[in-house]
Formats: C-alpha cells, structure tokens, sequence
C-alpha cells in the first residue's frame, strides 16, 4: 500500500500485532517481485503480514481481496526476503483485513505455499 490511506491501515495493523507481542523487522519491503506490508517477528517465527483495508464487504471483504494471484506474488517477495538471510527461520503468511473502525481481523497461516 503506498497512499495515506494505506500507510495509516499499515500502521494500525502494524501497532495492532506489536501489542499482541510481535516485533517489526520490516515494513513496505520492496523487490522486484512485488511488497510486503509488514515482516513481523513472532517467537521464533517470521510472520509476512499482508494488510487489507475495504470500507465495504462487496466480494467477501477485506480477507477475499487475498487471492491466490496475490499469493503467488506475496510467496515470490517472501522468497526473495527469505533469501537475504543466513538462516530459514519458520514461516508463515498473515493477513489483517480492517473495515472502518471495526476491530482488526487476524487470520493467523491465511494460506500457505502457493506456488
């Protein structure tokens, strides 16, 4: 996500996980492969956040707008992050889908490897 809109959404995913008891290592990474909103740090695990914001729930919402065409780009940048690291940590793909002033959904593993 790149406008205000976005940044903002990104941030308040972002201050929603760090008081759940993640830790930022990255937010907006860029490749040529695609974005990542956030990488996160859970435990030992790294956490790739996709971060959706819709003002209506047309289409499924927020977490449907995840498709797997979206996937198989997030899975390529998350290869390309995970190939700056010396070692391969546990992984895995979150989304936070906001709507308004709604609560974050959190869809802890909302898919695996896609490709």
């Amino acid at each position: 996500m790149t406008s205000l809109l976005g940044q903002t959404a990104e941030a308040r995913a972002e201050a929603f996980l760090v008081s759940h008891g993640l830790k930022r290592l990255a937010r907006n990474w860029r490749c040529r492969f695609g974005e990542l909103d956030l990488v996160m740090q859970d435990g030992a695990t790294l956490v790739f956040v996709e971060v959706r914001l819709r003002n209506r729930s047309d289409f499924g919402g927020a977490a449907a707008s995840v498709t797997p065409a979206k996937q198989k780009k997030l899975l390529a940048a998350a290869r390309q992050y995970l190939s700056t690291l010396k070692t391969l940590p546990p992984c895995r793909f979150d989304v936070i889908a906001l709507a308004g002033d709604a609560p974050p959904e959190w869809i802890k593993n909302a898919f695996d490897d896609v490709g």
